[in-house]
């Protein structure tokens, strides 16, 4: 009876393994964008934070370096930020329904 559980308990597991690895693979396509300055610095990530484009709108190049450096900055955090919130929530939903937490 203990061996059937412990032999089921693996086997879920590695559904979920590999479940898991398909879903870390899938976050490699998923992009968001962070903003800063009211949309006009854009930073487009993948959820593996992998940076596919930065806009900045030409009216900053005229600016201070110190603050096109922080919209650039708090840009990219924003985009890290949503990739993590977006990468969470598709992996938590492969452990939803499972009788242990990770």
């Amino acid at each position: 009876m203990i061996k059937n559980k412990i032999t089921d308990f693996i086997s879920q597991a590695k559904i979920i393994q590999n479940k898991m690895k398909k879903a870390q693979e899938k976050l490699s396509s998923i992009e968001v964008e962070g903003q800063s300055g009211a949309g006009m610095v854009k930073v487009l990530i993948t959820c593996k934070n992998y940076v596919k484009r930065i806009f900045i709108d030409s009216k900053l190049l005229n600016e201070d370096k110190d603050i096109l450096e922080d919209l650039i900055v708090t840009a990219f955090n924003d985009a890290i930020k949503k990739a993590e919130i977006k990468s969470q929530a598709k992996l938590s939903k492969l452990t939803e329904n499972l009788p242990f937490k990770f």
